[in-house]
């Protein structure tokens, strides 16, 4: 050999490939009379195989050279080999882009492709490009598809306000809301730095049928004067208005303290809660400001007069209709009456009402996001410790076999040499793209019922780990659905034991029908080649540590030396010792260190190898030795059932050793318990801001009684749906406590004021009662329509849309079938044992003592 040591070509490429300044002729301070002024150019970079072969390595006694071209294999190659990817199952260069935090994810997926149609007009004849995998196609469908809701959702309110009030110009008023409310929402949005996002379209969807109630009630009202009275509309305006201001301030102050709570939430559910909560105050209040100006404007504008009783001439479907209903709310009123007279049956019924909720929200299993066909799937592979880049391509080539064949699979891009759990030979990752969401209707052909089917398949093939993936809902929050456990040591008991408890956890957990999937998520440990090094022997040979670290970091570990222009671009000179003289131990051993009178020291003189196991990567978390452990709930089970499985099990584990969440497990943990203090916020909320706005204690508990009516429809709709408590359901219950204080307060205000006009307290709320059933009816048929198209979604996105839609659209229902009958109830119970005056308190014995004859005369009042 030549007794050259890496690091010696090393420097003499540094040296020799160096791009210098070498200064000019003529330069100031010169001579008197020169007349030449030029730049010295040396041709010091080098920039071609054949200019690299010519470097000087040693210059010989005899005027012979050792030149670069006789001890090494010069060539253009890649700059990194230990990533290599494929597309389809044949060979690809992939480029991987990546949203930053303030990006948006449409326009960044429009600009590249524009960018890469401008960039494919150079490429080479033959070259082509294309986009397999792109995460915003998800995003843009999804908002699509939720816009298409929200037109939906404004049709179907304006045939409902249409059916009740049988005249374009009462049913124009309300609907020329939306667009306003929506327009001033999206300004709010803007003006606070928000985006428009799954979130907020869903919370506009949300609030369509909310936006109008305050104009449906405006309008009913006025529709009801004029068709009663007579009166004109400017006249029939007024007064409807001076009836029901009231109960539209009072219907705003619940909803608004209903969601305020929502906005002082942090972390990631904050983030969450606060989009929802935004959209929901603006367009509320914008709703309640337009209610009260330009609602009432239009109706004394547009609105026609009208004879006394024409509501009852009408033919065909509408007086049908007309005659039906009003049958149905004498009905109503008689009914209201009789239950009046049974109030301790209703206060029983209601307490059983309570424990059906207790109940079944017990039942409910717990989960951060539903679990969301997101358009494409994950599939990690991970080899045994040590298995090569060539196992690992056999490996990857049956998983692209079994995928490509798949009806619903429409590319795959495999990523060799790189997993989640590290980096090496033994690992892979694929990106399955599926098809479009309307060629894979049904829940078979759901991202998950693939992936099962994948894993389920793929778990047959030997020397391999593959777990097909779903993603996360949120990709910020983890690198799949399921759960992120790690298990730490916190009793210094060593590697070794914390690899043993991860076993025995994970054996426990394959025991488990609650959980299924359960993998380590990271390198094993693997065998390792140490080098012994004798230090008495290396330094009588004058071998120093850092000669030593250069000769084995440059032969095997490669080294960065300088750069070469090639075709416009600055590419890196890279020294690496050729691949037959690094493959087994012995070449270690072969290497040369330079001693410090500058000879080549074989290792083999000062040190000796061996093989041993070792830890691939050290992970900590919390300042704990932590083995992370990944999984999914078993079919039919949530995360959070599968979290207090995995808490189970852990629990049997030996002393010292302990567990946190992370990722979208621990949000889901924080998510949990802080749901109470969310409710029991907007509860306070809502009593507090009632109490300071009617002066009183009795009438926000009369409206903070109403609330587990509505209650009980989200827990029996999400149940009978088999959904979970996450948080779109939390969401969901909110508006639902909202809504239903609402219809309380349309009924309770009325009750209220013909209460201070002396009627008798049955008196007041059985007319009140039967003045606002026609527009509780309307308002909670419209939005219970308005997000029907929510509760039975399909495609992207689809999976959260049925989340909130369910649970709002079964509660509103609940709160409007039985708060009709409860809220009369609530209010004559409250006020007769909360009043505080001592005369009120005799007439409420009066009332109930003779409860039949203040009954009937009521009922004949208010049919006349």
């Amino acid at each position: 050999g030549f007794n050259l040591s890496p690091a010696e070509v090393a420097a003499a490429i540094r040296s020799q490939n160096a791009q210098v300044s070498s200064g000019t002729i003529g330069e100031l301070p010169n001579v008197a009379g020169q007349a030449i002024f030029a730049t010295v150019v040396v041709n010091g970079q080098l920039s071609n195989v054949d200019q690299f072969g010519a470097i000087v390595l040693r210059a010989n006694p005899d005027g012979s050279a050792v030149r670069l071209r006789d001890v090494a294999r010069i060539e253009l190659g890649a700059q990194n080999y230990a990533t290599s990817a494929r597309l389809n199952g044949k060979p690809s260069t992939g480029i991987g882009v990546q949203l930053s935090p303030s990006g948006n994810a449409l326009a960044a997926a429009t600009a590249i492709r524009a960018r890469m149609d401008e960039l494919a007009r150079y490429f080479p004849q033959g070259v082509k490009y294309s986009i397999p995998y792109d995460s915003s196609r998800f995003v843009r469908i999804s908002i699509r598809q939720v816009v298409e809701t929200l037109l939906e959702a404004v049709a179907l309110v304006f045939l409902v306000m249409y059916l009740f009030l049988q005249n374009w110009r009462y049913t124009v008023i309300p609907t020329i809301v939306v667009p306003i409310a929506l327009l001033g929402t999206f300004g709010v949005l803007l003006a606070l730095g928000f985006t428009i996002n799954v979130l907020t379209m869903f919370g506009m969807v949300l609030v369509i049928g909310i936006v109008v109630d305050d104009a449906i009630v405006v309008v009913e009202n006025v529709e009801r004067i004029m068709s009663e009275e007579g009166l004109p509309p400017r006249a029939a305006t007024r007064k409807a208005m001076g009836q029901i201001q009231g109960a539209i301030v009072g219907v705003t102050v619940v909803l608004v303290s209903v969601f305020v709570p929502l906005a002082f939430f942090s972390g990631s559910i904050g983030n969450i809660y606060r989009q929802f909560s935004t959209v929901m105050l603006s367009s509320i209040s914008l709703s309640a400001f337009m209610a009260l100006s330009l609602t009432p404007a239009l109706c004394a504008t547009l609105l026609k007069p009208v004879e006394a009783g024409h509501h009852h001439e009408k033919t065909g479907f509408y007086g049908w209709f007309n005659r039906g209903f009003s049958r149905t709310a004498k009905r109503y009123e008689g009914l209201v009456a009789r239950i009046l007279k049974r109030a301790l049956r209703s206060l029983i019924v209601y307490a059983a009402v309570i424990g059906a909720v207790v109940l079944f929200f017990n039942r409910l299993p717990g989960s951060f996001l539903p679990a969301e066909d997101q358009g494409y799937m994950i599939v990690n592979v991970q080899l045994p410790p040590g298995a090569t880049r060539n196992r690992t391509v056999e490996v990857m080539q049956q998983v692209e076999a079994f995928i490509l064949k798949q009806p619903e699979v429409e590319s795959m891009v495999s990523v060799l040499g790189f997993s989640f759990s590290g980096q090496g030979q033994n690992a892979g990752l694929a990106f399955v793209t599926l098809k479009d969401w309307a060629d894979r209707k049904g829940t078979e052909h759901a991202a998950q019922s693939v992936a099962g089917r994948a894993f389920g398949a793929l778990s047959r093939v030997r020397d391999a780990f593959i777990f097909p993936l779903s993603p996360p809902p949120i990709p910020e929050l983890g690198t799949a659905s399921g759960f992120n456990f790690r298990l730490q040591d916190r009793g210094g008991n060593g590697h070794a034991a914390l690899v043993a408890a991860r076993n025995q956890l994970l054996g426990l957990a394959a025991q488990s029908k609650v959980i299924t999937g359960v993998r380590p998520d990271g390198l094993e440990d693997a065998s390792q080649l140490q080098l012994e090094i004798d230090r008495d022997k290396a330094s009588a040979l004058g071998v120093s540590f850092d000669a030593i670290n250069a000769a084995i970091s440059t032969a095997l570990g490669s080294a960065y030396v300088n750069d070469f222009p090639n075709a416009g671009r600055l590419q890196r000179v890279i020294v690496q010792a050729d691949a037959p003289s690094r493959m087994q131990s012995d070449d270690l051993l072969r290497l040369n260190a330079i001693n410090s009178r500058g000879q080549p020291v074989p290792l083999a003189a000062f040190a000796t190898t061996r093989w041993i196991t070792g830890p691939m990567q050290t992970i900590r978390y919390n300042g704990y030795p932590t083995m992370r452990i990944g999984g999914d709930a078993a079919p039919g089970r949530s995360t959070g059932e599968a979290m207090d499985e995995m808490e189970r099990l852990a629990a049997q584990l030996p002393a010292g050793f302990a567990y946190e969440w992370t990722g979208q497990s621990r949000e889901e943990k924080l998510s949990g318990s802080t749901a109470f203090i969310l409710l029991g916020f907007s509860l306070l909320a809502v009593f507090l801001c009632l109490a300071a706005l009617y002066e009183s204690w009795s009438i926000p508990l009369s409206v903070i009684l109403v609330v587990p009516l509505g209650v009980l429809g989200v827990v029996l709709a999400a149940s009978m749906r088999g959904l979970s408590n996450d948080i779109y359901f939390k969401v969901g219950l909110i508006t639902v406590i909202g809504l239903s204080a609402k219809n309380a307060v349309l009924i309770i205000e009325f009750a209220k004021d013909l209460h201070a006009q002396g009627k008798s307290t049955v008196e007041a709320v059985l007319e009140a009662a039967h003045l606002r059933f026609r527009p509780i009816l309307m308002t909670s048929m419209a939005f219970i329509l308005g997000v029907l198209p929510l509760a039975v979604s399909s495609g992207a996105g689809s999976a959260s849309q049925r989340a909130i839609g369910t649970g709002v659209m079964g509660g509103m229902a609940s709160a409007t079938l039985l708060a009709v009958f409860f809220v009369p109830v609530f209010f004559v119970v409250v006020r007769r044992f909360f009043k505080g005056s001592e005369r009120q308190r005799k007439m409420y014995t009066h009332e109930l003592d003779s409860p039949p004859a203040a009954s009937d005369a009521a009922t004949k009042g208010a049919h006349e």
